[in-house]
């Protein structure tokens, strides 16, 4: 393509060189080529763990949470070494709905339970988007003073869209997080769905954490959650609020009459608190340890932690199954013309589930 600049009309002019750019990488910045963190084998991990380090910690329960069979294979023999040092824990469940204040009051719960000595683990599950599959994570940020303690360990985990928000998982993450010297374990939930019956198959204590002045006393007092808490907690009984706290709370406590008596043989106690303020925890942490030492006394406890254990085997195994049944190749061919039958009616939804078990069981 010929330049106009260059005619012969134009000769008298000349046209300047244009200013020389800089190079756009800075000539100062040395190349630096970040050495790749050591692949880490199983007595590594356990090693690591027993000593209370607390990145390897980090990196075990990554490898729990991880979806690669490699890194699942791989953290089940860590968790199995780690076994035999696990189980001597208080673990605490705590649930209750949005915005009830629970990573606010997990912060001064915390801090009480450190002044008496000991760590704390803390496993926040934080609900994961349907649709990205993505979490915000952010239950540490509202953690402040707990967030920078020394003895203590902050962990969110996306629920994934598992169960209620809870996955099987965090049970796993509870054994290394005792291996590794923490003495008591809080498990929080999201607060929705069917979250709190599984966080209840894997803690010791069930505390349900309540709002007053909401207009929604009577709502909350669900039978399902009723039943499985340990101790009900009414929060933000400060101010303008302490009567509504008061009233809320005899309601809870008239609820809780007219359910049959719990297995344990503990009558749940319902106490008011302000999280923002710290007031009434000492009281609330003098009611877990009254109930941890009833049931230690009478062999509930241990009896809980057998039924768990035995509860956690049966739905791993029908997680396995559920896996299995669903990556067979010959179910993933024949799921899209069995869906298609159902839909234009030639099959029911029966048939087509009994065929394709068939199928599997036969295979």
């Amino acid at each position: 393509m010929e330049h106009p600049e260059n005619s012969d009309e134009y000769k008298g002019l000349t046209v300047n060189k244009g200013i020389e750019q800089p190079s756009t990488v800075n000539p100062y910045l040395k190349s630096h080529h970040l050495p790749r963190r050591r692949e880490l084998s199983v007595p590594d991990y356990v090693e690591g763990i027993l000593r209370g380090d607390v990145t390897i910690l980090s990196r075990a329960v990554t490898l729990v949470e991880s979806v690669r069979p490699e890194h699942q294979a791989l953290a089940q023999e860590v968790i199995e070494k780690c076994l035999p040092y696990s189980g001597n824990s208080v673990r605490i469940g705590i649930s209750g709905v949005p915005g009830a204040g629970k990573s606010t009051s997990i912060d001064v719960f915390g801090l009480h339970v450190l002044e008496r000595g000991g760590k704390l683990a803390v496993l926040a599950i934080d609900p994961s988007s349907e649709r990205s599959k993505g979490s915000i994570l952010g239950d540490k940020t509202r953690m402040e003073k707990l967030s920078v303690h020394p003895k203590s360990f902050i962990r969110p985990s996306p629920s994934a869209g598992s169960l209620g928000g809870v996955a099987r998982k965090t049970r796993e993450t509870i054994i290394l997080c005792e291996a590794a010297g923490f003495d008591k374990i809080f498990v929080e939930t999201v607060g929705v769905g069917q979250s709190e019956t599984a966080v209840h198959s894997m803690v010791d204590f069930f505390l349900l954490i309540q709002l007053a002045g909401t207009g929604d006393e009577l709502q909350g007092i669900k039978r399902g959650i009723m039943e499985m808490a340990d101790g009900i907690v009414i929060n933000k009984a400060d101010g303008n609020n302490i009567e509504k706290a008061k009233l809320a709370a005899s309601y809870f406590r008239n609820a809780l009459h007219l359910f049959p008596a719990s297995e344990s043989g503990w009558v749940p106690e319902v106490l008011t608190y302000s999280g923002f303020y710290g007031l009434g925890i000492k009281e609330i942490w003098d009611m877990v340890y009254r109930y941890i030492d009833f049931v230690k006394e009478n062999g509930y406890f241990q009896y809980r932690r057998n039924e768990q254990s035995k509860y956690w085997m049966y739905e791993t195994i029908n997680e396995h199954l559920r896996d299995s049944f669903y990556q067979n190749p010959l179910i993933a061919d024949m799921l899209e013309t069995q869906e298609q039958k159902v839909l234009d009616g030639s099959l029911t939804s029966f048939v087509a589930a009994k065929q394709l078990l068939d199928t599997y069981f036969k295979r």
